[in-house]
């Protein structure tokens, strides 16, 4: 796309609301566009309608239009979770409208430099905590995207020092084509989203547009411990800076001495990051991070990269690396009831994050799990169930095949919990499955291994209806 500037008097379509859609449908009016709002769900369900309908900007819901996208259609902005082949996304394509997501406006946007953020896991734990280090240093940061502030919203406020740290996910990042961030972030990349992308080379593709038009001005952090990382990183422009767990880097950002693959957590680490011209600087000693456990520890070593290619000096950060204590819905400690600790862990919505956060705890376990059938057959996941767990409660779309696991697992204490009058109820009735399992001195964690999308408006209402449940048994 061009310059939003450009788009006065054209039509613009944005299909879907929400935040986003609201943020991307201001912007484009108040640049004298005229700008159509779309969104199959029903008026009522649409409350952000009013707003925009008061500003005159024309508002549908309940159906898509065929008329929607014509010739004369400039541009569509669509939200990232609605797929290509709904009916207006094709009808742009055969007419050569382009489509874009929200972050490729705000890139237009913003007079800030922009650092963004992807990944399978652990996307939000790292940019709250990179926002956090770089108000440390005094460098003005936004923290936006999938968490907090809408991106279009952020890049309007946006100063030149300020930076924008935005968490961006693979379906953000697929509509994006001249999106450059001065710096550049991926965790890590597993199987996930493949109803979306239709397969791993789509996923995959659609992460490494967050590389696509940097130039060696700019900045490139990766995992060096993750290979389709590595082998992202051998076709990049910008300059690499990549950290580790388990490698001793000659240049970049790692835990020294590195970890086993196989275990041994008992030595005493530190991160370091050591320069290209060979000096060496000591950050903190991982023991001293706010937060516990090995992915974590690689959530740091990525927020730490990150911070430093902004510019922050290392002794700013210490800090913040040992006063962090995480963000709500990941490994969140709720409550404990009768001995018994309960966790929040609804943001695991892969089998990789799950078996993350359980490593994490020391305590048995019974584990709340189940949402979205994806297609998965979770198998993954059989030697966490034989190793790990005390017990399994299972709910939503995914329960039989999980219980079917811990069935070939070996797992003694399974319960599946079937739809009740609605989802809070459900939730509710595993929450107590999972209490009647449990003995004091164990850990009750909801870490589902799979989105909320069959049963909740998000990952945070089921993350919350857990919390209140747990505190109300």
């Amino acid at each position: 796309m061009n310059h939003p500037e450009t788009y006065r008097n054209r039509k613009i379509v944005v299909l879907g609301l929400a935040r986003s859609g609201v943020s991307v449908a201001k912007v484009f009016h108040s640049l004298g566009a005229d700008v159509v709002v779309n969104d199959k769900k029903e008026r009522e369900l649409c409350p952000e309608a009013d707003e925009l309908t008061a500003l005159g900007i024309s508002v549908l819901c309940g159906y898509h239009p065929d008329d929607l996208v014509t010739a004369e259609t400039a541009l569509l902005v669509k939200n990232p979770g609605i797929p290509y082949t709904t009916g207006p996304i094709q009808r742009a394509l055969e007419l050569g409208v382009e489509v874009v997501t929200e972050v490729e406006v705000a890139y237009w946007l913003s007079p800030a430099p922009i650092i963004g953020i992807t990944g399978s896991n652990g996307k939000t734990t790292t940019t709250t905590w990179l926002g956090e280090l770089l108000a440390a240093a005094d460098l003005n940061p936004i923290v936006a995207g999938n968490i907090g502030t809408p991106l279009c919203e952020a890049a309007v406020a946006a100063k030149e020092d300020n930076w924008i740290v935005a968490e961006l996910s693979s379906f953000q990042l697929k509509g994006t084509a001249a999106f450059r961030p001065s710096v550049a972030l991926l965790l890590n990349v597993v199987e996930t989203h493949l109803d979306y992308h239709g397969g791993m080379e789509d996923y995959i593709a659609s992460k490494a547009k967050l590389f696509a038009n940097q130039t060696e001005r700019d900045i490139a952090v990766l995992n060096w411990d993750d290979a389709v990382c590595r082998e992202i990183a051998a076709g990049l422009h910008s300059r690499v800076l990549p950290f580790s767990l388990y490698e001793r880097l000659s240049q970049g950002v790692c835990v020294e001495p590195p970890y086993s693959k196989d275990g041994g957590e008992e030595a005493d680490r530190h991160i370091v990051w050591r320069q290209e011209d060979g000096t060496e600087k000591v950050i903190v000693p991982v023991s001293e991070l706010g937060i516990p456990g090995r992915h974590n520890t690689a959530n740091a070593l990525a927020a730490i990269s990150a911070a430093l290619s902004a510019g922050a000096a290392p002794e700013q950060l210490e800090g913040v690396l040992r006063g962090f204590k995480g963000v709500e819905h990941r490994l969140e400690y709720t409550t404990e009831v009768n001995g018994v600790k309960y966790y929040n862990d609804s943001k695991a919505t892969n089998p990789t994050a799950t078996t993350m956060s359980v490593g994490s705890l020391s305590a048995p376990i019974v584990l709340i799990a189940g949402g979205l059938d994806r297609g998965s057959d979770y198998m993954e996941l059989l030697p966490l169930f034989r190793d790990r767990l005390k017990g399994l409660v299972t709910l939503g779309e995914t329960r039989s095949k999980l219980a079917g696991v811990a069935e070939l697992a070996g797992l003694q204490h399974v319960r599946l919990v079937e739809p009740a009058k609605d989802a809070e109820s459900t939730l509710r009735e595993a929450v107590r499955h999972a209490s009647e399992l449990a003995e004091p001195g164990d850990i009750v964690l909801l870490s589902p291994a799979c989105a909320s999308w069959d049963m909740f408006q998000s990952y945070e209402q089921r993350g919350r209806i857990f919390k209140d449940s747990a505190h109300t048994l």
